[in-house]
């Protein structure tokens, strides 16, 4: 079978790395294709994933995202024409999505957040099957046309199953200068240019200031844009190291004391790796954060005073791990 895969955005390398892995080692053939969109590309090129580009995001607006999904639909059509592709496969790209359906390729779509509405008013009424997190309510997804025949959904986190065959690099914080007798947290800010986290979150300058002045603290900020970098480099706190550029975050993560993220991988990440985790997410969160919170897996932030600032023993935190083959056999399931 040949597989086309489109990866539109940095966590989706991770995402679908385990399961292209499992795909050609069933012996089929995949191609991928991706977006220039913050450090997608980069992340690509670490993992050892042969890509070709294709078109870049549009920014913050609206308009020049609309702008560039009519110009990247079009080029990612010309790329799928001819190539004898049986599958589609991706994790949120719209892109994909239309231009599988205009060339009668079936399209598997993944997804964890069911209040990205433009995303799903596309995507997800476009795919022939859309596979979900069993904690997202089904009835959620009603309205984007995803009845019962078309959603499939798996037990816990998309990050359990790219994480199954994870182990940490002990080197990672020192080759970023970290003081590991401080206590190292580990801070994602939030995805100023994604359409449904539109509102500006004072909470994350707020939660630098505290943890950039603690003597105590080493903190790394993983920044996701050069405006963002540029941003908490002017800030001049002590106690913060800035990441220069895409590094093995997984590994930070799993080795910290604490993360604080306004993203929702890295929350998930943390979760899966066993590594206590704050959210200072500032939109509505969805079937997955909310069962994280529930038990107790993911702390809602509000205020930086509450923030816990432990060391963490050695063997505190279990990680989950879960078998990728589940969800490689959800999306083969497409085509049968």
């Amino acid at each position: 079978m040949r597989v086309w895969v489109d990866i539109s955005a940095p966590a989706h390398v991770l995402v679908l790395r385990p399961l292209i892995e499992r795909l050609r080692d069933a012996g089929h053939e995949v191609e991928v294709t991706s977006r220039e969109y913050t450090q997608t590309q980069d992340l690509l090129d670490l993992h050892g994933i042969d890509h070709t580009p294709i078109g870049r995001h549009g920014g913050a607006s609206r308009a020049r995202k609309l702008a560039r999904l009519m110009q990247r639909t079009p080029m990612m059509r010309r790329f799928g024409r001819g190539r004898g592709f049986d599958l589609a496969l991706a994790h949120g790209s719209y892109d994909l999505a239309m231009a599988a359906r205009s060339l009668g390729i079936p399209e598997a779509n993944m997804h964890d957040y069911e209040f990205a509405v433009t995303q799903h008013r596309i995507g997800c009424r476009l795919a022939t099957r859309v596979i979900f997190p069993d904690s997202v309510p089904a009835e959620r997804l009603r309205r984007f046309g995803v009845g019962p025949e078309k959603l499939f959904q798996y037990p816990g986190l998309k990050e359990e199953y790219y994480l199954a065959d994870f182990e940490p690099d002990p080197g990672v914080l020192e080759q970023l200068g970290v003081d590991t007798r401080r206590v190292v947290v580990i801070v994602r800010p939030p995805p100023d240019i994604s359409l449904y986290h539109r509102k500006s979150n004072p909470l994350f300058p707020q939660v630098l200031s505290q943890l950039g002045n603690g003597a105590q603290v080493h903190a790394v900020v993983l920044p996701r844009t050069d405006a963002q970098r540029s941003y908490v480099t002017s800030l001049d706190l002590p106690s913060v190291i800035v990441a220069e550029r895409a590094v093995e975050a997984q590994s930070l993560v799993a080795l910290a004391d604490l993360v604080v993220s306004a993203g929702g991988t890295m929350n998930r990440e943390a979760a899966a790796l066993g590594t206590p985790v704050y959210t200072t997410y500032g939109g509505r969160l969805g079937g997955v954060d909310e069962a994280l919170i529930r038990s107790g897996r993911l702390r809602p932030l509000t205020d930086p005073r509450a923030l816990e600032l432990n060391k963490r023993s050695a063997g505190d935190g279990q990680a989950t791990r879960r078998d990728p083959s589940l969800l490689v056999d959800l999306i083969l399931g497409t085509v049968e």
